[in-house]
Parts: structure tokens; C-alpha cells; sequence
């Protein structure tokens, strides 16, 4: 079996830029399907401007197409209390067969704040990582994120990871490894969406028409 991408957040909307990154890592690593999990309650973030997560499910699931190895699941819905990373990658690794790869999909952003997530280290005996990023600007090069992660993950995870260039990976002798993944630069935010509803400025384009059709639907974020 092909392998299982778990991309979890708020989606607080959904919009074309998760999407887009979904399936360029998907495509990249050659996975049969990525699951969108939107957090019922995220230990991160307040829940100030948050619409509830059952809508918040029901926008993924409208912009979801049959086929495309795109989905989404409510397993962060169902059980109580705060969204843990670490509660949801157990649950797939004990549901799915035990033949199916899985892969934690994070934003470089999010990577570099996993030393505040809940059992984070055990992350990394669990599961391995995708961390997205973005194609260098102006002065920026790979090697600077290369080098910024290479130091977070030395300070905070473990010193024995090594950076393999040929494979664009960090590797352990016993931890799980920590890919690099270049996605498509989408100049896209669910902050901005909110602020445009609110001042009542088009979010076409910014979000599949399904999605649009239900945030006005439910008076979302107006």
C-alpha cells in the first residue's frame, strides 16, 4: 500500500493554498491519499474568530473531489478534550493496516514551535515528518533552511540527526526521519479570508467555489 499523509490544523477556512501544498506533497512523495484533520479544540491557538469545527469539517469535506486522493477525517471531533498531535498519529497507527506508511505533514512555521507540542520527542519515534517549505526568495537560499532546521532539531530533538542532501532528509540511527518537501508558493491566508469577509471584499479565487457557497450560507466569519 501506498503511503498515508496526515495534515492536520484549524483550516479556519480551508482555502486554494492548503490544497495546492496537499498536492504537491502528495504528488512528491507519492501518496495514495492525505487526510485533512481539522483540531476540534487546538491547544495553540484561542477560539477567538474560530468557526465551530463541525463547520469547519463540512467546508473541507465540500471542497473535497472524489478521486483525487484528498480527504478528511473527524477524529479530532470525537474525542474530548484538546487536539493533540500525538493522540491523533496513535489513532491512524492503530486503525490503518499495519502494512500503510504514514507521514505527519507540518508547515516549517509549525515544525519550529513542535518543542511546545504535547509528547513532541515521541513524534519522532512514531512517525516520520514532512516539513513544507517554501522555494527561496531574493537572497534566501536551501542551505539557510537547511541550517535553521538543522539547529532547531540538534537543540530541541536530537543530536545524532544528519541532513542527507540526496534525499533532501534528515536521518537517525534510531528516530524516525524528517523530510524536506518544496511546495508551490501560494500567497494565500485563512486570516486574510476572514478579514476580506468581514470588509466584504470577494474571496473568489482564494477558496473553491463550494467552499464560498457554504461560508455565506452559514454567515461565517462575517
Amino acid at each position: 500500500m501506498k503511503g498515508i499523509g496526515l495534515f492536520g490544523g484549524t483550516f479556519n477556512p480551508l482555502h486554494n493554498g492548503h490544497l495546492k501544498v496537499a498536492q504537491d506533497v502528495k504528488a512528491e512523495f507519492n501518496l495514495e491519499r492525505i487526510y485533512f484533520i481539522p483540531s476540534a479544540v487546538p491547544p495553540h491557538k484561542g477560539t477567538e474568530g474560530l468557526a465551530d469545527v463541525k463547520d469547519r469539517l463540512q467546508i473541507i469535506k465540500t471542497a473535497m473531489s472524489p478521486g483525487n486522493g484528498l480527504t478528511v477525517s473527524d477524529v479530532e471531533i470525537d474525542r474530548q478534550g484538546p487536539s493533540y498531535t500525538i493522540d491523533t498519529v496513535r489513532y491512524f497507527q492503530d486503525t490503518l493496516p499495519a502494512s500503510t506508511s504514514c507521514y505527519l505533514i507540518v508547515g516549517m512555521d509549525a515544525f519550529l514551535e513542535i518543542d511546545t507540542w504535547k509528547s513532541y520527542k515521541t513524534l519522532f519515534d512514531l512517525i516520520p515528518l514532512i516539513v513544507m517549505t517554501r522555494p527561496a526568495k531574493g537572497t534566501q537560499t536551501v542551505t539557510r533552511f537547511v541550517e535553521e532546521l538543522k539547529q532547531y532539531i540538534h537543540a530541541h530533538v536530537d543530536s545524532e540527526y544528519d541532513f542527507l542532501e540526496h534525499k533532501s532528509c534528515f536521518v537517525h540511527p534510531q528516530m524516525q526521519s524528517v523530510y524536506l518537501c518544496c511546495v508551490t508558493p501560494v500567497d494565500i491566508s485563512s486570516t486574510q479570508i476572514r478579514n476580506y469577509l468581514r470588509q466584504g471584499i470577494s474571496i473568489k479565487h482564494l477558496v473553491p467555489d463550494t467552499v464560498e457557497k457554504y461560508i455565506f450560507k452559514k454567515g461565517l466569519y462575517l
